[in-house]
């Protein structure tokens, strides 16, 4: 039997949404910053349609738990939660930065993948991924530092560099044979990412499902 899951992500500029049934992919996307909330329901309703199937079919809701922007990690939370305590589904959070690499493997074929996000405040959220078993898989830690402090773990040898900290190029200092910087996550491979869990039942209830910031400060701390 095939899962039913249901993404949604809106940690950056981009928001998207995504439905897997029956083996079929069903996929919504816009980059429209600060329209998430409003564009994230009709997104659902269409999909839902598209596949003919009601919420309550949905066997677990994937959402993007972090890090990227502060509110739109929340609002993804909140919906995949308030949605799965109606269905009394569960729910798998997937790193943004994984669905980074996941979609740089997606489309470029890369197997090796620094990703990283702009982070404000001169900082960038950042995390190494390698393919395993068609899987992004985290090689050390994510974290957020300012980009002349990020550092290349041990398992990448020929990486690539996906997200929009890449538009630090210049001062992240790993050596990459190319990057694309106007890459976003995408709910498409938090799908992909999901599965595993999914199937190894590592899932949450609704009432865990958690955002990951990697930092607590929300504003530029003032000087004096």
């Amino acid at each position: 039997m095939t899962a039913t899951l249901l993404a949604l992500d809106t940690a950056t500029e981009a928001c998207s949404a995504a439905l897997l049934h029956e083996g079929r992919l069903f996929h919504r996307v816009e980059v429209a910053p600060r329209m998430h909330a409003q564009l994230l329901l009709p997104m659902i309703d269409e999909l839902l349609a598209e596949a003919g199937i009601a919420l309550a079919q949905v066997d677990a809701l994937v959402f993007g738990r972090g890090p990227g922007a502060f509110t739109g990690v929340r609002i993804a939370t909140g919906m995949v939660q308030g949605l799965a305590f109606a269905i009394g589904k569960p729910v798998i959070g997937i790193s943004n930065l994984a669905a980074l690499a996941q979609r740089a493997w997606r489309e470029q074929g890369a197997e090796q993948v620094c990703a990283a996000i702009d982070a404000r405040m001169d900082e960038v959220y950042w995390g190494c991924y390698h393919l395993v078993d068609g899987v992004m898989t985290l090689a050390g830690a994510e974290r957020v530092c300012a980009p002349e402090q990020v550092d290349l773990a041990p398992e990448l040898t020929t990486p690539v560099g996906a997200g929009t900290g890449w538009q630090y190029a210049e001062r992240l200092a790993v050596p990459v044979q190319r990057s694309w910087p106007q890459m976003l996550p995408d709910a498409t491979d938090l799908i992909s990412l999901a599965l595993p869990a999914w199937r190894a039942g590592q899932v949450l209830d609704a009432a865990d499902a958690q955002p990951v910031y990697l930092r607590d400060k929300v504003a530029t701390p003032k000087v004096g």
